[in-house]
């Protein structure tokens, strides 16, 4: 039964990874729609470098970000965004910066605790969207080897200098407009939902 069960979960984890590859494909391909009339490309999801926009930001958004997270050692994560897709998921973006007077070691916690995805390194894939009413908790989303849907192989943060990122969590219903967003060592805070 249970061998069942981890067969048909791996099978519905690999379409769920290949719709959402395809939506992030056709998104990244769309023509421009944002009216800001400059088309910036997105480097990998790693630690970005100077002149590099780093992954998946939303330009415009740094005005008012959804909220504002505290963590140890004088990180800051900042959520520009949170966008729902036609594919199923929602891409939560922002910058985590470390507002210390020394360099910060990323703690290993904020990878969570699933063998799977700690094995793939430093992530953000201990992140939740939970929906209050609904009692429902989204995890970040997973490719077919384990690997968590956002920003990855990053273990230090200079003083003063911040890291564009990203996760992808399944979509909760579409009424679901409001969700707490979870990481662990950070304070947690309520997030609107647009698309």
């Amino acid at each position: 039964m249970s061998m069942r069960f981890a067969a048909k979960a791996r099978r519905g984890l690999v379409a769920l990874t290949v719709a959402a590859g395809l939506a992030v494909g056709v998104t990244g391909c769309g023509g421009g729609g944002g009216g800001g009339g400059e088309d910036k490309p997105h480097g990998p999801a790693s630690a970005s470098t100077a002149g590099d926009p780093g992954p998946s930001t939303q330009e415009g958004d740094s005005e008012q970000p959804l909220a504002e997270l505290r963590g140890s050692d004088g990180l800051l994560l900042r959520i520009t965004s949170a966008q729902r897709d036609s594919g199923g998921f929602v891409t939560v973006d922002g910058t985590l910066k470390n507002d210390g007077a020394r360099t910060a070691v990323i703690p290993s916690a904020l990878s969570g605790n699933e063998t799977e995805i700690i094995k793939n390194g430093r992530s953000l894939g201990g992140a939740t969207l939970v929906d209050p009413k609904g009692k429902k908790r989204y995890y970040v989303l997973r490719d077919t080897e384990g690997r968590p849907l956002t920003t990855t192989g990053f273990t230090t943060l200079k003083s003063g200098a911040t890291l564009a990122v990203f996760m992808q969590f399944p979509a909760p219903p579409a009424d679901v407009t409001e969700v707490d967003f979870q990481l662990p060592t950070f304070t947690s805070a309520g997030i609107k939902i647009s698309g």
